[in-house]
């Protein structure tokens, strides 16, 4: 046996084993502390995520600055036990009003581009998007008299405007809550992009 051969094929095992090593501690900082995936459940977000479409939250960027008004994000609710993908509407200090199809933050009527098609669909036949099936489909609204965002908190509703249960049913979302922002769909792969936050 040729000791020459035999110390090269140990010396590469071990360049494997630390290469694997390195590789294993890799996924789980970027598993944990950077990104995390997460499975779109149900059709609050419709039409821009569909139920079961995977997605890549990045965990991180909320570490560095606070969420902004147009993003997509997923955030705990322990009363539920599990966690809800939704858009961020209002900030800490704005004033949110809902009523029908208009949005208000502030006093002031804002665009939606993100649910353009879906209000122009609706209107043309004669229906609100934001169909009112109760009083809750509003906001403020008998569950939530004040619209005034609180410190620490986020209004968020899904684009599903007449079938999401969002912050005008669940109240406000603690920021501490919030997992990260939805940044990618990769699955399906015909599906995959980017995710934009205008």
């Amino acid at each position: 046996m040729n000791p020459r051969k035999s110390n090269g094929s140990s010396g590469e095992l071990v360049e494997w084993i630390k290469a694997l090593a390195i590789a294993g501690i890799l996924v789980f900082i970027i598993r944990y502390f950077l990104v995390s995936p997460f499975i779109v459940d149900g059709p609050s977000m419709q039409p821009n995520f569909w139920n079961r479409e995977r997605i890549i939250v990045n965990k991180i960027i909320y570490d560095i600055r606070q969420p902004k008004r147009g993003e997509v994000i997923v955030f705990h609710v322990p009363e539920e036990g599990r966690d809800f993908i939704k858009r961020v509407i209002g900030v800490a200090g704005d004033t949110v009003k809902v009523d029908g199809d208009k949005l208000y933050i502030n006093g002031k009527q804002i665009e939606e581009p993100y649910l353009k098609e879906a209000y122009e669909k609706a209107h043309a036949a004669g229906q609100l998007y934001n169909a009112r099936n109760d009083d809750r489909s509003d906001f403020p609204n008998g569950d939530f008299p004040d619209g005034k965002v609180p410190e620490g908190t986020l209004f968020v509703m899904g684009d599903n405007r007449p079938n999401s249960e969002d912050s005008r049913m669940i109240g406000f979302v603690p920021l501490n809550r919030v997992v990260g922002r939805a940044d990618m769909v990769f699955w399906p792969l015909p599906d995959f992009h980017f995710i934009s936050h205008n």
